[in-house]
């Protein structure tokens, strides 16, 4: 437990990052979550950080998935560190820091490792210092969290404020998803989402999925979710996997690869609530309220 003093100080370093961040160009924090594992989360976030890259846009990925990272896999990456090694003073971040495709830098986490799924609050403020220390070298960065209504899990997507729901047509993924939702809305007060549906095998049957969740949504919980897209069935992800690379990589004139064109097209559409939400700013200002 942390003493009082050491918390009111803690507080006053969040709220210092906060004032320094708003004199900054803004960073889009992006996060990508899901109610249930297995709906090809990660993989989302690597292909679109991939086809971002690809743009132009410098991204840098964080691993948020404390506990059973997996980016490392799908990049193919044999990391020098973790960002656990950071967190207890062993390495520097630069010492971990990977580029894993054009434009594309990844913070690794840790896989199989309890500690890491249990971060306190210190171990959260200096992940803000490293964070603070990069955000000036990119344009976008793009959290992958874990799985389920955790307290990492919605302290992260909290945090970055401009949130992408990964769903299946699956009813236990959709009721997941609607469950995260309801969590993030009523515990941490987030009224704006996206909504992804991964795994679709049409345009028509991704959009049922987005009516569902919109039907109970609307009637019980005051909150937007905007349909960002979808993400074909494809025999390839799996095979792209196998290989360990992001589809859009391995099999770039696949429909899925084409959907993540899509994607990235669509979230960086400039909109004036995109603006609003989804920079560094709110990331400090949120994590001031946890403090």
């Amino acid at each position: 437990m942390l003493e009082l003093g050491q918390a009111h100080t803690l507080k006053e370093a969040f709220e210092r990052r906060a004032l320094g961040a708003a004199t900054r160009s803004p960073v889009r924090v992006i996060s990508v979550t899901s109610g249930k594992g297995g709906v090809g989360k990660s993989s989302v976030v690597a292909n679109l950080a991939t086809t971002l890259g690809s743009r132009g846009q410098r991204v840098l990925l964080l691993d948020g998935d404390f506990g059973l990272a997996n980016l490392d896999i799908i990049f193919d990456l044999r990391a020098k560190g973790t960002v656990l090694d950071v967190l207890k003073g062993g390495k520097a971040i630069g010492d971990i820091l990977a580029t894993v495709a054009p434009n594309v830098d990844i913070i690794p986490a840790s896989s199989g490792m309890l500690e890491m799924s249990q971060l306190g609050l210190e171990e959260k403020s200096r992940l803000l210092d490293i964070m603070e220390e990069l955000e000036s070298r990119y344009d976008v960065l793009l959290i992958d969290t874990g799985a389920g209504i955790g307290d990492d899990v919605t302290w992260l997507n909290s945090s970055a404020r401009e949130i992408i729901v990964v769903a299946t047509p699956e009813p236990t993924s959709i009721a997941d998803a609607y469950a995260l939702i309801k969590v993030l809305s009523q515990k941490h007060k987030i009224k704006d989402f996206r909504f992804l549906v991964n795994q679709a095998r049409s345009e028509a049957e991704a959009i049922r999925v987005y009516q569902q969740i919109t039907a109970v949504s609307d009637r019980f919980l005051n909150v937007a979710i905007d349909y960002v897209g979808h993400i074909l069935w494809d025999d390839l992800v799996s095979q792209a996997i196998r290989q360990r690379k992001p589809i859009v990589s391995a099999y770039p004139s696949a429909k899925a690869a084409k959907n993540f064109g899509h994607l990235a097209d669509t979230l960086f559409r400039p909109t004036e609530r995109m603006v609003a939400n989804g920079n560094v700013q709110f990331f400090w200002k949120a994590l001031l309220g946890h403090a």
